[in-house]
């Protein structure tokens, strides 16, 4: 290990032997995907992350789709055992009235 130096020792060859983060980051991602370039990697990337966003969009769209469904045909179905019977009571009414009294009378 060499012992640390004082701003008299350091010198410009010593600066370019340095390692800054960038290069450290740049080294990393050639070892990891060595054939692929940046923009490819991003347009990868991006394709992937478009991808999932949409699956899970779906998914919750549906989701939510069933939900109102649900919702909504269970609203009819009250609203009809509601009304159902005083419709079907009023239009036997006013057809019997209609009809007037039997002959039998």
């Amino acid at each position: 290990m060499h012992p640390p130096m004082n701003d008299d020792e350091f010198n410009d060859d010593d600066a370019e032997q340095l390692p800054v983060l960038t290069e450290m980051v740049d080294e990393q991602a050639t070892v990891s995907h060595p054939d692929k370039d940046y923009d490819t990697l991003v347009a990868e990337l991006q394709t992937e992350l478009a991808s999932a966003t949409m699956n899970l969009a779906e998914g919750l769209l549906h989701a939510a789709f069933r939900e109102m469904e649900a919702t909504l045909f269970e609203q009819v179905s009250n609203r009809l055992r509601q009304e159902l019977p005083e419709l079907i009571d009023r239009t036997l009414r006013e057809h019997l009235d209609a009809a007037g009294p039997s002959a039998d009378e």
